[in-house]
């Protein structure tokens, strides 16, 4: 049996007793270290666990799905995943892997950051599609999220932005030349995100259009969601763009239409209660 158990968003105990037994039992447990990140190390889930983890990156889990997918059919093998199983798409490869061998699965669901964004107060059921921010580079500046974002915006729902992680990545020259060398793991912050989406706003002004999202649409930034040490801050996009928030992971929402409810819970949150207030009332209903 392959199990795939989510391991929730903020540290070892955060793992359902369900999964934790099924880890107990397998002979190979790997932990998926590549889409997210818990608030604690490897070595601490091994201690709580009580089980040796194999670190499966993203090269073993695209490129070597076969050897983690070895003896499956005559032992129970785990694949674990911070927050829900399938809150990253990668992972739906590795089920029809499994079928495909004839191996059966189990997938044990945990609490992920699809879901736990409703701890700002935001309703998850006014939330339009996800959408992910990559790092920007010199020659290489994708706006394509910030339609996505509009288009939530014009219909009332907010957006849960996921913000970028370079974990085992490469340089283009060492790529290049074939050189096994990694860059040092990067997190995008609310931050980065913030002054990314500032800068696209003023691009699409230069070439004569008028944005649904400006300086001063309410957003809200998400730091550790789960850990004991979890952050959110509430404000303008420009506001936004100079808060800190800390460690990673950081998400972002970008809010549409609020209910008077939604408001409320996120002046608990703000980072400048009058500013808010003038902006955000003229987007409630």
């Amino acid at each position: 049996m392959l199990y795939l158990v989510g391991l929730g968003l903020g540290d070892a105990k955060d793992i359902t007793v369900k999964g934790l037994e099924a880890v107990r039992r397998c002979r190979r447990v790997y932990l998926e270290a590549y889409t997210s990140v818990l608030t604690v190390g490897k070595e601490a889930l091994e201690e709580f666990y009580g089980k040796e983890l194999i670190l499966a990156d993203r090269e073993m889990v695209e490129q070597e799905a076969d050897s983690l997918l070895k003896e499956a059919d005559v032992c129970d093998v785990a694949f674990l995943v911070v927050g829900d199983p399938f809150g990253a798409t990668t992972h739906s490869d590795l089920v029809l892997r499994a079928v495909k061998l004839g191996i059966p699965y189990k997938v044990i669901h945990n609490a992920s950051i699809m879901n736990a964004v409703g701890c700002c107060g935001l309703q998850l059921y006014n939330f339009g599609e996800t959408v992910s921010i990559v790092f920007w580079t010199d020659t290489w500046k994708p706006e394509s999220f910030f339609d996505k974002i509009e288009k939530n915006r014009q219909n009332g729902m907010h957006t849960l932005c996921l913000l970028d992680i370079k974990v085992k990545e490469q340089s283009l020259e060492n790529l290049m030349k074939g050189k096994k060398i990694y860059e040092p793991p990067r997190y995008m912050s609310v931050n980065q995100a913030a002054e990314q989406l500032l800068a696209i706003i003023q691009n699409r002004r230069l070439q004569g259009e008028k944005p649904e999202i400006t300086e001063d649409t309410i957003c809200v930034g998400l730091a550790r969601v789960g850990a004991l040490d979890e952050k959110i801050a509430s404000g303008t996009l420009q506001q936004l763009s100079t808060v800190e928030l800390g460690a990673p992971l950081h998400s972002l929402i970008v809010t549409g239409t609020m209910h008077p409810l939604e408001l409320e819970m996120l002046k608990l949150f703000s980072v400048d209660s009058s500013s808010f207030e003038n902006n955000a009332c003229q987007r409630t209903t």
